[in-house]
């Protein structure tokens, strides 16, 4: 043992464990300072005596708490062993920590990562704001900062900048969406770091997340839409399309197949992999597109090959849908839009107006009215959105508090699918 240890062989007893425990946290608060006292609750009796041997001064064994002026401790220590209260305190258990200048330091680390992020060119939008205000307040910027992670923040800032403006129209990447590795080494150099759960992608998920109005998906799939909405792929292969008596124009394997499938009526899943590399061209001139698989499965059973070409997008639609979608579009198909009567699905119709010049189909506040009147409907859930075809349905949906899934207009809509 060496002389050092067996010197302070007495702090190491129970008679200075909390005593010495209480003055570390004092000091580790204040930054080292020597004023006011610590104290003991409950004090035992060799602690009593110990804590009158400091101070000098009796305290009776019905003492429920002893009080200790630290400079009293620092004297006794500094007689005794040569070394006051701070640097027998780093002897026996390591240094201090200096909690306010920690704290200081944690701040400053804070401002500086904001102030770098509130200097992007997206600054002035209102979702970038929200969404570092949120990681400011919710505890996610100081746990970045006490990490060592706070360069995070400006990375995620650089991914967010470089996201494709117009996802329709990236030269040299198909279907003009920039594949999740590119875009991480353009921005930051680094192929792997937006790998899904790694902390940067989650920031940015957020991020992304507050421009759309909602939250954060759990589900994978969920999460590649979250990226598609924004212009970036994951996986070309896992973005797809689910469609119905989609006939094509064109001499490749993949028109083929689509005219094999319509021929017979036929659901078929098409891969944003397929439409990049072997070009489709729809046929049909008007194209109905529904939210969920059970509007084209009953299609598929009730009109098979004589009903209208139909595009399922599976709630939020995929980067291989818009591409087959903005395609057919720029060949002359008009679009007929609809979804579920909820918040997410005004926010779809909308975004599918604004992209593709889609009309709304059986989306009208007296289609929602007629279809509410018909059973029962959960409530809606989420932030509320706009109509701009239609206002008033927004207004009678948020009045009702109620959501109507558009399996319930299925009747009408397969109407309108035959008669087309």
């Amino acid at each position: 043992m060496s002389a050092e240890r067996r010197e302070y062989d007495e702090l190491r007893g129970e008679a200075w464990t909390r005593l010495l425990a209480a003055a570390r946290r004092k000091l580790e608060r204040t930054g080292g300072v020597l004023d006011g006292d610590i104290g003991l609750t409950g004090p035992s009796e060799a602690e009593r005596r110990t804590v009158i041997g400091i101070t000098g001064r009796y305290r009776p064994e019905t003492a429920k708490r002893l009080a200790i002026p630290l400079r009293d401790l620092d004297g006794y220590l500094h007689d005794r062993y040569g070394t006051g209260l701070l640097q027998t305190l780093g002897r026996l258990h390591g240094p201090l920590r200096d909690r306010p200048a920690e704290r200081a330091d944690e701040e400053e680390g804070r401002e500086q990562a904001l102030q770098s992020a509130h200097s992007s060119r997206l600054a002035g939008q209102g979702w970038f704001a929200a969404w570092l205000d949120r990681i400011a307040a919710d505890g996610t910027l100081t746990r970045l900062v006490r990490r060592g992670d706070a360069p995070l923040l400006d990375a995620a800032v650089r991914v967010l900048e470089r996201l494709p403006g117009d996802p329709d129209r990236i030269p040299g990447h198909p279907a003009g969406l920039l594949p999740l590795p590119v875009l991480a080494e353009w921005a930051i150099g680094d192929t792997k770091a937006l790998v899904p759960g790694t902390p940067l992608e989650q920031l940015v998920l957020r991020a992304l997340a507050q421009r759309t109005g909602g939250d954060v998906p759990r589900e994978r799939a969920g999460r590649r839409a979250l990226w598609e909405s924004a212009g970036a792929i994951a996986d070309d292969l896992a973005s797809q399309v689910l469609v119905l008596n989609i006939g094509a124009e064109g001499d490749t394997v993949v028109c083929d197949w689509l005219r094999d499938a319509a021929d017979f009526g036929i659901p078929f899943r098409l891969t944003l992999h397929q439409l990049a590399t072997d070009p489709v061209v729809p046929a049909a001139r008007a194209i109905f597109v529904c939210e969920n698989p059970a509007v084209l499965r009953a299609a598929a059973g009730e009109l098979q090959d004589t009903g209208a070409a139909l595009v399922c997008t599976e709630g939020v639609p995929s980067a291989a849908c818009h591409k087959l979608l903005g395609d057919a579009v720029r060949a002359g198909a008009r679009l007929h839009w609809r979804a579920d009567f909820d918040w997410a699905g005004l926010r779809i119709t909308a975004g599918a107006v604004a992209r593709h010049g889609a009309r709304p189909w059986r989306m009208t506040a007296a289609d929602y009215t007629a279809a509410l009147s018909k059973g029962e409907s959960t409530p809606l859930a989420g932030p509320p959105a706009a109509s701009p075809w239609d206002p008033e349905l927004a207004r009678a949906m948020n009045e009702s508090g109620s959501t109507v899934m558009e399996e319930r207009l299925l009747p009408a809509l397969l109407s309108d699918l035959a008669r087309t």
